[in-house]
């Protein structure tokens, strides 16, 4: 199938709405999904597609930024001290929620399109739709609210207490759906389409003079359905009320019966396949209604005796209307019968109602359900197309392009059901004889998630990335923009180096997980001791840091810089925990100062913070490990291990100490600890190290032979069998990069008690923000 040759979405731009303040998002083929973080846009950006495209009367004055309420207010000052209307929308256009829809046709198409069309030369390609909310009638909406202000001022001058309408947007908190509508506009595809810039969208400008379209523009162009992420089913544990609506809210069997009646209803319309079924609600009727008049005899009599009827009155019988309908209309339409091994038939037909059900699978068949719902009603599947024909008096008009939005799939599903269902998705909206890999028609099925696992079964090249843009001071708002991953995880360059590291990076993710794409920052660790221990020191010693949503990557420091491209393109805060790693003549060897040693840590020598030579690294200053991305506003800060001063004998004084992995670190800054425990392997191996009076030098030789074939992970293990986590001291080189981090995601927040950096070390660098944002 060649999707390049039929109707689809491109992309769509959005602007003003929320905390989307100008973003583009990138439609793939089939399936979009929307990732990042909680609080980040994902939903915004499907409430605007949603509001937009399909409940226009539903957008008000919240969907507004939250920065442009001021400029609203501002309108209103100036619209109080003038007597003169305003005559356009100039000095609204810059705030007006809107959101660009651009479609990519080709000229075989052209029947579909042929409104949309902006000049006679468009010859196939982009065509581009503006749906806007703005005022309907500027001249009326300045003179209501002049008039409501000046009786305002009249009756209260002084303004001693507040009356309504205090300022233009209270005025409109109440008169916005009277005053504001969504308009529509074509775009000019011969004019250059920008690029976003660091995540920030440019649309085109529209001209002063231009006129709105009439009517809906993707009206039998575009077929919109939606599953939201509230579909509150009922479950047998849950209290629920004793209303009708209540009770039948969320239940699969509404949704059956509701398919039913659309596309298999036999009394609808009937064909003749449908004789036999109807054939067999008559029969029933006629016997039932035998039944009643036999069960009534009596008591019609007992009427009779009392003088009725009489001469001229009707003589009573009892008739029933029985409907196919009418067996599912009850609430036990729906059952899941239960499955009996025994042999004993008499427990064969055990059934349960569907509320009984866990909640996972009653949300599964429904979404299920759902899209083979939209998919059957899209094609006029069964009754639908006669219905349709039979209202209108015409032959139904099937839409080219199908948009379907799902909002968090995951709810209540176990992680194999989510992946087996955003494998099958699109493949059940195809599931018809005139889709499948047929062109005529297009289906686009996009996604927002907070499953990592959802997001794993996707090709990266279709994930969208919500990023959070903060605020960066107190006339600024937290804003969003979106990353297209297909830059990342696209198509081949001529870098073949390049190339490699992407596809590590993407077999990475595949085989360990995707909570990259989830988290509040990442954090990048060397082995597999300091994955079992650094969740332990963050617990325990970082408070503010623990209620963070952090990612731990065991990459080690040979492959941390391949994640450079992707953490640049994410705008993600990043701690690098890595080892340095001291070699001489490419030969391993226990760290010296002034030896001529370097490091063979490629992070360390290629990202950051691009030095060589083992004494550089041990002299670099605090900031020169901190790499701040002014265009992406981020920051990444490399730890790795420093000279520490430490007590190896009681009688003398402090000597300085190299540590060249975390191990010897962990050790050297709890010696005392080490010294008592009484472990195996390579605890007992560090125990008789430290128990003879040594030199540093003689030290870490030693520590260096014990640690180089040492099973670190054991290690790690017996540890922490025989100690608890917290009252180890944390090395101060991963001290300083947790704290770090800690003042990065929570600013405002007090460090940790034990923190001994000084405030100058701790203190973010300033930048200036986008001013975009």
């Amino acid at each position: 199938m060649l999707w390049g040759l039929i109707m689809k979405i491109a992309f769509v731009e959005i602007q003003n709405f929320r905390k989307l303040k100008s973003v583009r998002i990138d439609f793939s083929e089939k399936t979009t999904l929307f990732v990042g973080a909680n609080n980040s846009g994902k939903t915004t950006a499907m409430v605007a597609l949603r509001r937009f495209l399909k409940y226009p009367n539903k957008l008000d004055l919240q969907d507004f930024t939250i920065c442009s309420w001021r400029d609203i207010d501002k309108i209103g000052q100036l619209w109080e001290s003038s007597t003169e209307a305003p005559k356009d929308l100039t000095e609204w256009s810059k705030f007006l929620p809107s959101i660009d829809i651009w479609l990519n046709v080709e000229m075989n198409e052209i029947h579909y399109v042929s409104h949309l069309i902006p000049t006679l030369d468009w010859n196939g390609g982009f065509l581009g739709v503006r749906l806007r909310l703005e005022p309907k009638d500027i001249e009326s909406l300045y003179s209501e609210y002049w008039k409501h202000r000046e009786h305002v001022k009249k009756v209260n001058p002084d303004e001693k207490f507040l009356l309504w309408p205090k300022n233009l947007k209270e005025f409109l908190d109440k008169k916005f759906n009277t005053e504001f509508g969504v308009r529509s506009y074509l775009l000019d595809p011969s004019k250059r389409i920008d690029d976003p810039k660091n995540g920030f969208a440019k649309p085109q400008k529209l001209p002063d003079d231009v006129e709105p379209i009439k009517g809906d523009p993707f009206s039998g162009l575009i077929r919109i359905d939606e599953i939201n992420a509230q579909r509150g089913f009922s479950d047998a544990n849950t209290d629920r009320g004793s209303s009708s609506s209540e009770v039948a809210e969320g239940k699969l069997s509404e949704q059956l019966r509701s398919y039913y009646e659309k596309h298999l209803d036999p009394s609808e319309i009937p064909e003749g396949k449908d004789l036999d079924a109807l054939e067999a609600v008559y029969k029933a009727q006629q016997a039932f209604d035998e039944k009643l008049k036999n069960c009534f005899e009596e008591a019609i009599t007992e009427v009779e005796n009392l003088g009725y009827p009489g001469i001229n009155d009707p003589t009573l019988i009892i008739s029933t209307r029985l409907k196919p309908m009418d067996g599912l209309n009850h609430p036990s339409a729906l059952q899941y019968k239960l499955l009996d091994n025994s042999g004993d038939k008499k427990l064969s037909d055990l059934c349960l109602p569907e509320q009984y059900n866990g909640l996972g699978y009653q949300n599964l068949i429904s979404m299920v359900f759902q899209l083979m719902s939209f998919r059957d009603a899209w094609m006029q599947v069964g009754k639908a197309e006669k219905k349709l024909a039979t209202e209108s008096n015409e032959a139904s008009f099937l839409s080219p392009l199908h948009l379907v939005l799902i909002e968090e799939p995951e709810a209540h599903l176990h992680v194999q059901v989510q992946q087996v269902f955003i494998r099958k998705a699109y493949d059940i909206l195809r599931q018809h004889n005139d889709l499948g890999d047929k062109k005529h028609f297009t289906t686009q099925l996009i996604v927002s998630t907070h499953s990592s696992h959802i997001a794993h079964e996707c090709d990266f090249e279709h994930l969208r990335y919500f990023r959070r843009i903060p605020a960066v001071n107190a006339q600024s708002i937290p804003t969003s923009t979106v990353i297209n991953l297909s830059t990342v995880f696209g198509k081949k360059s001529d870098d073949t180096a390049k190339d490699e590291t992407i596809r590590f990076v993407a077999r990475y993710l595949k085989s360990a997980h995707c909570d990259l794409f989830f988290a509040d920052a990442a954090i990048f660790i060397e082995g597999s001791a300091e994955r079992m221990l650094i969740p332990h020191f963050i617990r325990s010693k970082f408070p503010s840091l623990n209620q963070r949503y952090l990612t731990l990557l065991e990459v080690g420091g040979s492959h941390s810089h391949r994640f450079l491209p992707l953490i640049e393109s994410l705008g993600l805060t990043t701690l690098i925990i890595t080892d340095i790693d001291s070699v001489k003549n490419t030969k391993s060897t226990p760290i010296k100062r002034n030896d001529g040693q370097v490091t063979s840590n490629t992070t360390l020598k290629d990202w950051i913070p691009k030095k060589n030579t083992i004494d550089e690294l041990l002299n670099l200053l605090e900031l020169e490990k901190i790499k701040k991305d002014e265009d992406h506003n981020f920051s990444v800060r490399v730890s790795y291990q420093i000279p520490i001063k430490v007590k190896l004998d009681e009688s003398a004084g402090e000597v300085e100490i190299l540590a060249r992995t975390f191990e010897d670190a962990l050790v050297y800054e709890n010696i005392d600890t080490f010294k008592a425990l009484d472990g195996n392997g390579l605890i007992k191996k560090i125990r008789k190290a430290l128990k003879p009076q040594k030199t540093p030098d003689d030290l870490t030789r030693v520590m260096f032979k014990a640690l180089e074939k040492a099973d670190k992970a054991e290690f790690a293990l017996e540890l922490l069998c025989l100690k608890e986590p917290e009252t180890l001291k944390v090395p101060t080189y991963i001290q300083e990069g947790l704290e770090w981090l800690q003042s990065e995601l929570c600013p405002k927040e007090q460090l940790a008690p034990n923190n001994k950096l000084s405030e100058a070390k701790n203190k973010p660098i300033e930048t200036e923000a986008n001013n975009e944002s």
